[in-house]
């Protein structure tokens, strides 16, 4: 089988979750199990025909009709969709000059596709992942501790949660989950506000166990 390819789409709005800056180290972990293209473009969502998976890094989510039908539709039809981080974030759009505002709800079909969405988060700190399921995504990765940003987040019930957070002050929320979408397949994974979490030798595992998974015959 060919290397994957894989449009991994964010944006240099903020300066946090800035492409620029994240972009080298999220190819860096998903290495050699992707060939990865990055874009701060949305409307290469327009025509993905190229591509294998889409990762996703995007904090404001706002997409054209056009757009998401791309998005939508790409996985439907068989693509692979990876969520990272701030994919989940699903309420917050660009209010102007690098700052944030937030919507009352998710966008709807985003919420759809993801499966979660982000609701809110505490300081950086290190915390523990859990492998709570037996699935190609966490094949030979073991729990591990993690410096990061723990994403606070809620996931529907069809969902398969992979792993779940250990944190000493928060409840076990999921980190890691997959779900199908139509003839496609969907992994999302709260991890990658930070390089340390990217440079983490479990979570690179996880994502380049994703890919395969996503990414399948």
């Amino acid at each position: 089988m060919e290397t994957p390819t894989a449009l991994v789409l964010g944006e240099t709005t903020f300066p946090f979750h800035d492409l620029a800056e994240m972009g080298p180290h999220v190819e860096s972990a998903l290495g050699d199990a992707a060939d990865a293209t990055r874009s701060t473009d949305r409307d290469d969502l327009l025509d993905l025909s190229e591509y294998d998976l889409v990762v996703d890094y995007l904090t404001d989510s706002e997409l054209t009709d056009d757009q998401l039908a791309g998005l939508l539709g790409f996985v439907r039809d068989g693509g692979g969709y990876l969520g990272l981080h701030c994919a989940a974030d699903l309420t917050s759009v660009h209010a102007g000059g690098g700052e944030l505002e937030h919507r009352e709800e998710p966008f709807p079909e985003l919420r759809e596709l993801v499966g979660g969405h982000f609701l809110t988060h505490p300081e950086q700190s290190e915390f523990g992942v859990d492998v709570v399921a037996e699935h190609p995504v966490v094949d030979g990765v073991e729990d591990f501790r993690v410096f990061d940003e723990p994403y606070q987040v809620e996931a529907d019930d069809d969902v398969t949660v992979l792993a779940r957070m250990d944190h000493p002050d928060l409840e076990s929320y999921p980190v890691v989950w997959v779900r199908e979408y139509g003839d496609g397949r969907v992994c999302y994974a709260s991890l990658g506000h930070t390089a340390e979490a990217f440079e983490n030798e479990a979570y690179r595992r996880l994502l380049r166990n994703a890919v395969g998974w996503l990414v399948r015959d």
